[in-house]
C-alpha cells in the first residue's frame, strides 16, 4: 500500500473533481519519482500519536479555563499572576476574594476543571515516560540539549524510520525548519522557515531550543569556561541575529543532531565536530 499526500496529487487532477478524475490524478502522481510516499504508521506509532494529541487537548482546555478566570478577575479589578504556575498557586486565594463572592461557586467549578486537566496532562506524561523507559532511542535523544522525553517521544513517533532521510538536513526540511526559497535566474532569496510538516513536533523542538539557548546564555554569564561548542555557537548566533531567530536556528541544528544520534547510534556531545555536516 502506498500513501500520497493530497497536496501533491491535486495538481495532477484535471477539470472537475470526480472519482474518476481523482483516480487518474493518483495514478499520474504515483508515476512521478519526485513525489515521496507518506510512510504507513505502525500500531505503536498511532497509539503514541493519539496520546500526544490527548495531552495537547488537555493543555488547550486548561489554557482556555485559565484565560477565562483571568478575564473575570481583570473585570473585577483583581490582578492575577502572569505565569501559569504562579496563577495556579494563587487561584484558590483569588476565588475567595470578596469582589467575586457572587461568582464564587461558578469560579470554583472552573478551577476544578483546571485541576482535572492538570491531572490528565500529568497522567499522559507519566504514561509516555513508562512507555519509553526501555526505549534506547528515546534515551539517546533525551540526552541532546533542549530535547526532553516529550520531544524525543514525539519526534520518534513522527519520523518512524530515520533511514528514509539521506541526511539530517532532509529531516529538518521535512519538519519545516529550513528557509523557504524565492529564487529566479541568478537571484537567490531565502525567506522564513517553510513551516511544512508536523506542526506539533516543530513547536516542541523550538520550545526546547529556546530553553537550551537560555541555559547557554546563563552559562556564559556565570561560567563561560564550561561552554560547549554547541552552546558557544548558539550564544554567538543570538548576539548576531536576535534571540527568536537564534532559537529557530538552534532547533534546526538540534534536528540534525538527533538524526545523527539516531542513525549512527552515537552518544550526544556538545563539543562534537562532524567532518561532513549531517
Amino acid at each position: 500500500m502506498t500513501l500520497l499526500h493530497p497536496r501533491y496529487v491535486r495538481p495532477y487532477r484535471r477539470r472537475n473533481k470526480t472519482d474518476r478524475n481523482d483516480c487518474d490524478a493518483i495514478l499520474e502522481a504515483a508515476r512521478c519519482a519526485d513525489i515521496h510516499p507518506v510512510p504507513v504508521k505502525s500500531h505503536e506509532q498511532q497509539q503514541l500519536q493519539q496520546l500526544h494529541g490527548l495531552r495537547e487537548i488537555w493543555k488547550k482546555s486548561r489554557t482556555q479555563r485559565i484565560n477565562l478566570l483571568r478575564g473575570i478577575f481583570r473585570e473585577m479589578g483583581i490582578e492575577a499572576p502572569a505565569s501559569t504556575a504562579a496563577f495556579l498557586r494563587a487561584a484558590n486565594e483569588l476565588v475567595e476574594r470578596p469582589e467575586v463572592v457572587a461568582l464564587r461557586g461558578q469560579l470554583q467549578i472552573v478551577l476544578a476543571e483546571i485541576n482535572l486537566y492538570e491531572q490528565c496532562m500529568a497522567e499522559c506524561e507519566q504514561q509516555l515516560q513508562r512507555w519509553h523507559a526501555d526505549d534506547a532511542i528515546v534515551r539517546k535523544l533525551d540526552e541532546v540539549s533542549g530535547i526532553g522525553v516529550l520531544t524525543a517521544s514525539a519526534l520518534k513517533t513522527a519520523v518512524g524510520q530515520p533511514e528514509r532521510f539521506a541526511s539530517g538536513r532532509q529531516l529538518s526540511a521535512w519538519l519545516g525548519m529550513t528557509p523557504r526559497e524565492f529564487s529566479s535566474g541568478d537571484r537567490r532569496k531565502l525567506g522564513h522557515i517553510s513551516r511544512q510538516g508536523n506542526t506539533y513536533v516543530r513547536t516542541l523542538l523550538i520550545h526546547g531550543a529556546r530553553a537550551a539557548l537560555l541555559a547557554a546564555q546563563r552559562c556564559q554569564a556565570n561560567t563561560p569556561e564550561r561552554l560547549t561548542r554547541l552552546q558557544r555557537w548558539a550564544v554567538e548566533t543570538a548576539a548576531r541575529i536576535g534571540h527568536n531567530k537564534a532559537a529557530v536556528a538552534l532547533a534546526n541544528k538540534l534536528v540534525r543532531i538527533c538524526w545523527a544520534v539516531w542513525c549512527h547510534e552515537r552518544r550526544f556531545s556538545g563539543d562534537w565536530q562532524s567532518r561532513q555536516p549531517a
